[in-house]
């Protein structure tokens, strides 16, 4: 019957938590939109009446929370690990934080399972391998084209023929490495990028904005255009394929053209061009869509 009480003490103290949480998130979501055109001539008085009714609201759910924790009983025992509750009844001054120890390492190696299988997951669902190749399996597989060992002109063809695609988009190809290409895309006044090719094997992906000077190892000093080259390093893997690098290069041409809008176009989820907490516009295309989304919003 304690344990019933309890259990139900514990559900509604976090039903009061989850209460207090929403309504803090309601004032600063508040906050962040500002005066609305709801608001009518007295804008600002009525925002500070709203705001102050929220914050109200946050008062109570907060004493709730306090009136229902302080109803839970405290814990009189440690966290029981069977045989090993013995090692705290030990009289040796070295060996009486063992128990401790032990419990903390228990909690770490319960976190690590957790977060491991949260990890294997997510890298199911899409594979960051570059190769087909796999490991476990004693099938003999036919020789793979090496797209790193292929000849300049057909490299420039591939290019070339993308770069017609597009009017908004201005692809340049040198040479500053021996025989691999180097592609600068200009994308209609808002960004630039860098991609530098092995073949036609995509190794190394830069975007700055429009009026940074470009180059392939020096980072964007803008935060919008360091998350969208980490986005871009992304979509290069994802694309990749061995067995049709052309359509690998064009896809993520594709791809990288769909920033055409970055400043421009809402995210899908939240409706909102800049994101309330890290103030930045929709950085992420879906690989297959191409709708635009918040990195907080994708998932």
């Amino acid at each position: 019957m304690n344990q019933t009480i309890n259990v139900e003490q514990l559900n509604s103290a976090l039903n009061s938590l989850r209460t207090l949480r929403s309504s803090v998130s309601h004032v600063f979501e508040t906050l962040s939109n500002g005066l609305r055109a709801d608001h009518g001539e007295d804008g600002k008085e009525k925002f500070l009446l709203e705001l102050q009714e929220l914050l109200n609201n946050v008062n109570i759910n907060l004493r709730d929370l306090e009136q229902t924790v302080s109803g839970l009983p405290i814990p009189t025992a440690p966290l029981n690990l069977g045989n090993t509750t013995y090692l705290s009844q030990e009289t040796s001054q070295d060996r009486q934080t063992l128990y401790t120890q032990l419990v903390n390492s228990y909690k770490w190696t319960d976190k690590i399972h957790e977060y491991s299988s949260f990890a294997h997951t997510l890298l199911s669902q899409n594979s960051l391998k570059r190769s087909y190749i796999n490991s476990g399996s004693t099938k003999r597989r036919g020789k793979l084209q090496s797209n790193h060992n292929v000849a300049p002109i057909q490299v420039d063809n591939v290019i070339n023929n993308i770069d017609r695609s597009y009017n908004d988009m201005k692809i340049t190809i040198s040479r500053p490495f021996a025989s691999n290409a180097v592609v600068q895309i200009n994308l209609s006044h808002v960004l630039k990028a860098v991609v530098a090719f092995k073949g036609l094997l995509m190794e190394w992906v830069m975007v700055k904005g429009y009026g940074e000077t470009l180059d392939l190892w020096t980072e964007s000093r803008h935060h919008v255009f360091r998350k969208v080259t980490e986005n871009a390093h992304a979509a290069m893997l994802h694309f990749y394929s061995p067995t049709l690098p052309e359509l690998a290069v064009r896809s993520f041409m594709t791809w990288l053209h769909s920033y055409v809008n970055l400043f421009s176009e809402p995210c899908k989820r939240c409706s909102c061009h800049l994101h309330h907490t890290s103030l930045l516009p929709p950085a992420w295309r879906d690989f297959r869509t191409l709708e635009t989304f918040h990195d907080e919003c994708k998932q």
